[in-house]
């Protein structure tokens, strides 16, 4: 058993790891990444997450405040997450999209998605999901109904990350994703009772259930799609699905929103 201040200690490691992984602050853990440390910290990637929306219903917020209108403030929302992010995610999206989009043979897919250049399917897969966080955000308006929303998307679209990592296998040997492992069934579990949680208090127990059968359908069209095309998952893939989690939870919570 471990003790208390021991445990304190591996949970903040993890925060702080987690944090790293998924934004661009400088709070990277003192813990060594390697032997499976990474997978073992994905149960934190919804908190992290969590980080990230409230930074973007933070600028919202202020945003509005200003005086600014709510398409205005929500383009300066996601800017923020895209910036503390360092768009890592819309990477993902963006080279998942050309490379299952643009590649005939395996081998071209996973050659594709490593280029660093952005083609055709890449730029309209970014217009697509700038252009529905961006349409969902602005008609929610509400400050308060905007932040729940973030902080949901954010944390929910990463809950699912680490279930994603251990059920489908790596593409290929080498990569973000193969060099992070498989996470331990603690941390899938943790990982998604957090992000549930998250969904749960910001938009309600209807609209989270809805939410993760979204989420569960999109993950098993993705897991599914990518086995098909390249043989498993990467870092690439991750992205997409997060980016994905995120465009669905802000329609389910603008979809409610409008409906009342």
């Amino acid at each position: 058993m471990m003790a208390p201040a021991e445990l304190l200690k591996h949970v903040v490691a993890d925060l702080r790891m987690a944090a790293s992984f998924i934004t661009i602050l400088p709070i990277a853990s003192s813990k060594p990444a390697g032997d499976g440390a990474v997978a073992r910290a994905t149960w934190a990637l919804p908190i992290a997450g969590l980080l990230v929306g409230l930074a973007g219903a933070l600028v919202y917020k202020i945003s509005i405040r200003f005086g600014l209108t709510p398409n205005l403030a929500a383009l300066l929302a996601l800017a923020t997450t895209a910036l503390v992010t360092g768009a890592l995610h819309e990477d993902g999206l963006a080279d998942t999209a050309d490379g299952l989009g643009g590649g005939r043979t395996r081998e071209r897919k996973l050659e594709i998605m490593r280029d660093s250049r952005i083609g055709t399917y890449g730029v309209c897969a970014l217009i697509l999901s700038f252009g529905l966080r961006w349409s969902a955000l602005a008609a929610i308006a509400s400050p308060w109904g905007v932040a729940l929303a973030l902080c949901a998307a954010h944390a929910a679209a990463r809950a699912g990350v680490p279930a994603f990592m251990s059920l489908v296998p790596p593409a290929r040997p080498d990569g973000l994703s193969a060099s992070a492992g498989s996470p331990p069934g603690r941390s899938v579990a943790i990982a998604f009772a957090v992000g549930t949680l998250v969904l749960a208090l910001a938009l309600g127990p209807g609209k989270a259930l809805v939410g993760l059968i979204l989420l569960s359908l999109a993950g098993f069209l993705l897991a599914r799609l990518a086995i098909r095309q390249i043989g498993g998952q990467t870092g690439d893939i991750l992205g997409a699905f997060e980016q994905i989690g995120e465009i669905l939870i802000l329609l389910v919570a603008a979809a409610f929103q409008m409906g009342r």
